[in-house]
Order: C-alpha cells, then sequence, then structure tokens
C-alpha cells in the first residue's frame, strides 16, 4: 500500500499533468477555431478570438499547475527552501495570470465586465 506522501506526490503531478493537457488542448481548439474563422469571418475577427481563447486556455492551465505545486511541496518536500522556491513560482504564475488576463479581457479580474462582454460570455 502506498504511504500517503506518495499519494499526494502522485495527486500532485496529476493534477499538474491535467493543467498540461488543459494547455495543449486549449491551444489545439484554437488554432482550429483560428483557420475556421480565418475563412468564414471578416478581417481581424479570427485574430481576436484566437487570442481570448488561447489565453483562457493557458490561464487555466496555469490554475492547474499552481495547484498541482502548493499540494506537492506543502505536503511532501515542507522544507523553507521548498516553500520558498513555491512562493516564487506562484508569484511568477500569478503575475502570468493576471498579465494574460488583462491582455485578453481589456480589464483586470476585479473589474466588473462590460455590458457588452458580459453577453458575449
Amino acid at each position: 500500500m502506498m504511504e500517503f506522501k506518495e499519494i499526494i506526490t502522485v495527486a500532485g503531478y496529476g493534477i499538474e499533468s491535467i493543467g498540461v493537457l488543459i494547455i495543449i488542448v486549449g491551444s489545439a481548439t484554437s488554432s482550429l477555431r483560428f483557420l475556421n474563422c480565418f475563412r468564414n469571418e471578416p478581417e481581424g475577427y479570427a485574430y481576436g478570438v484566437y487570442r481570448r481563447q488561447l489565453g483562457r486556455s493557458i490561464i487555466l492551465g496555469l490554475e492547474f499547475l499552481i495547484a498541482g505545486d502548493i499540494i506537492r511541496t506543502v505536503i511532501v518536500a515542507d522544507t523553507l527552501a521548498n516553500v520558498t522556491i513555491l512562493g516564487l513560482i506562484i508569484l511568477i504564475r500569478t503575475f502570468l495570470s493576471l498579465t494574460l488576463h488583462l491582455e485578453v479581457e481589456g480589464r483586470w479580474p476585479w473589474q466588473p465586465a462590460k455590458q457588452n462582454e458580459a453577453t458575449e460570455a
């Protein structure tokens, strides 16, 4: 029978794998939709859709990667050095998530959506 730490390690890697899979599938889906929109929609529309979808899949994937890091570091490798490294990783990934959200949505996550954005989503 596996020890608790081994189970948590596997769970952490599993969650991180889901994050990577989300980014890969999101990239492929976004690219396919881009190619479809590129042929059928007015100029510039396909690019906007592609950017939004790709950015959203990266943001969602980053959230899973952060969750996997937290689980593995706090439960499995709970030394001060590892927790410090985890903190730096979380800061970097959070910064990436916030800037990607601003780039994709045109507003900060805590700002309310504009009326026309709420109906599009």
